[in-house]
């Protein structure tokens, strides 16, 4: 499967509310997984959402199962395919942390986010399931479900003090492209 442009922060397309997902274990949907999982790949990403390549569903993916050499210290989380996602914070605890994103490449900033939650949602089969996160995890699941309500990471920067280029407030991270 082709490897799909990644829209970029100033598309208008990236501003939609993404539709939920009717219909599951289709050829179309299996294909739309193939694409993003290639795509991400490519860009070495931690996480993609369908809107990103301009699909306008419900439907993220986030983890490789090992670690990521743009975010090293964090532990890896396991691969995982969430349509239609739902997320309730455990506690109403933040934490700021750094993100990239591959719509907003070359640069990162500090985010606040819950600290603890649970998702739940369906996979490709329209199996529900639900998970409780905490930390890198629980972040990454926040910032892509962002991205199918229309919400880019800078969106939620307070301080933008704590916002920039990659390469300057990281020198040596490997980090053409982000998320």
């Amino acid at each position: 499967m082709p490897i799909k442009e990644i829209l970029k922060m100033g598309d208008p397309r990236l501003l939609r509310v993404a539709k939920k997902v009717e219909e599951f274990a289709t050829p179309k949907l299996a294909s739309l997984l193939v694409d993003m999982t290639e795509t991400m790949r490519r860009a070495q990403g931690v996480g993609l959402a369908a809107p990103q390549i301009g699909e306008n569903l419900q439907v993220v993916m986030f983890g490789t199962g090992e670690p990521n050499p743009r975010y090293p210290d964090e532990e890896p989380v396991a691969k995982t395919v969430l349509i239609n996602p739902v997320i309730t914070p455990i506690t109403e605890e933040m934490e700021e942390g750094w993100e990239g994103c591959l719509s907003v490449p070359g640069l990162r900033g500090r985010v606040p986010r819950w600290k603890s939650i649970r998702y739940s949602g369906v996979n490709e089969y329209g199996e529900p399931f639900e998970r409780v996160a905490r930390g890198f995890h629980a972040r990454m699941v926040q910032h892509e479900c962002d991205h199918l309500w229309g919400i880019l990471y800078p969106m939620r920067i307070k301080d933008f003090s704590q916002f920039g280029f990659t390469e300057v407030l990281f020198p040596g991270l490997s980090d053409s492209e982000d998320d």
